[in-house]
């Protein structure tokens, strides 16, 4: 596997996850070069997700054990998905991995999860010959806020580290 370059950029303009900005308390994209392909946005979301770092989901157990204290769901981790269901049998509100899926083209797949301190949606979107993967967080309470502190930090780290892992052929 070569090592690919990835960019921090704004959200594409364009996209379905675009139209979802306007009061969010945060958001961010990151883009990877690919070669052209035919596999559906979704079909690359479950890859980026199959390749998580295993450090990545020791951070989900971690975050899952701090947050049910405070009433929030035990998410699960980032990768538990069905490995044997195919892109193709998913379906808008069909729940992969932690995310339930919000928008579905073959362009892009808005994935997402709401809990009472905030509502947060992750974009998969095929470009040219790039992934740009998009996220949008709206904190629901002080709560989220705090949340959002501990976390996007984090974030900033997951999301090029699962991609740099994925395998985009």
């Amino acid at each position: 596997m070569t090592t690919a370059t990835i960019a921090t950029t704004a959200i594409p303009q364009h996209t379905e996850i675009a139209q979802h900005l306007r009061g969010a308390d945060f958001h961010d994209c990151y883009q990877i070069d690919i070669a052209p392909t035919s596999e559906s946005a979704l079909a690359l979301y479950l890859k980026v997700v199959a390749a998580t770092p295993r450090w990545v989901n020791a951070m989900m157990t971690l975050r899952n054990r701090i947050v049910q204290l405070v009433g929030l769901k035990n998410l699960g981790a980032l990768g538990d998905t069905d490995s044997a269901k195919p892109a193709s049998a998913y379906r808008v509100g069909d729940r992969v991995g932690i995310f339930s899926i919000v928008y579905l083209s073959d362009q892009e797949v808005i994935l997402g999860d709401s809990d009472k301190h905030l509502n947060v949606e992750v974009s998969v979107c095929k470009l040219t010959d790039k992934v740009a993967v998009s996220t949008v967080v709206h904190t629901r309470n002080a709560l989220g806020r705090i949340y959002m502190l501990f976390v996007a930090p984090a974030h900033r780290r997951i999301v090029p580290a699962t991609l740099r892992n994925a395998r985009f052929l």
